[in-house]
């Protein structure tokens, strides 16, 4: 009778061996047909994106630009503090007539939240760096941390177009701190949009994913270039008047 029963334990148990090797063959059929599509598109996001992490590249853009809109934060904190103590302060930041930070801070723009804008900076480009080191320790997020992000660094273009605004046509000059600032905004944002958009955490349809994902670093060139453009028109006579 154990006999009987021993055959019949071996029997019940064959079925779940098979199974559990067909589960691995359709595992890894899956994983062959993933790794064939991201040959063919390079688009498409891996299975860690999909789950909520971040490529390398992507992680260490927000570090590295975390890092220097911290720094730039920073510095801009102390010079309106020395500023505060001192309005007869000469500032490290003040190069010539055209590029400087005193003429800055002491303006309405640099106080449009009622608060310095330094102070804010600080506080986004330190969540920012958080962010970056989180991604590369390699963190995988929900969907909403991804929308929040977009939605923070899509904020980010509209007070960067304020302040470019101003700076071009109101205060006429430039604020070496608020270079660096435009300088690491314009990756973050445009590759914190791809990334949403090429896992799916943004819809979009399939032509600006690829376009976005594709060309991102063109389309931060050409933002470079178009500003590069406008500093040089916008202030031309004045570059003049220094060069001569």
């Amino acid at each position: 009778m154990r006999d009987v029963q021993d055959a019949r334990s071996g029997v019940d148990a064959s079925p779940d061996v098979n199974d559990g090797a067909r589960d691995v063959d359709v595992d890894d059929e899956d994983l062959d047909l993933e790794r064939e599509l991201a040959a063919l598109d390079r688009t498409r996001p891996s299975a860690h994106q999909r789950a909520g992490g971040a490529p390398r590249e992507l992680a260490w853009l927000l570090t590295v630009a975390g890092a220097l809109g911290l720094l730039a934060a920073v510095e801009l904190v102390l010079s309106e503090l020395a500023v505060a103590a001192d309005p007869d302060a000469v500032l490290a930041c003040d190069i010539n007539p055209l590029v400087g930070c005193g003429t800055f801070i002491t303006t309405w723009q640099a106080h449009a939240l009622g608060i310095p804008n330094a102070v804010v900076g600080t506080a986004a480009f330190a969540a920012l760096l958080t962010v970056g080191m989180m991604l590369l320790a390699g963190a995988r997020v929900a969907r909403w941390f991804w929308r929040a992000l977009v939605a923070g660094v899509s904020l980010a273009v509209v007070a960067l177009l304020f302040f470019q605004y101003h700076a071009f046509f109101t205060i006429r000059g430039l604020c070496p701190y608020c270079l660096v600032v435009w300088v690491v905004t314009i990756p973050v944002v445009v590759h914190v949009w791809a990334r949403a958009v090429q896992a799916g955490h943004v819809p979009a349809p399939d032509w600006l994913r690829r376009a976005l994902v594709a060309d991102r670093w063109v389309i931060v060139a050409v933002w470079y270039a178009v500003v590069l453009l406008a500093v040089a028109l916008v202030f031309w006579d004045q570059w003049l008047l220094l060069l001569s």
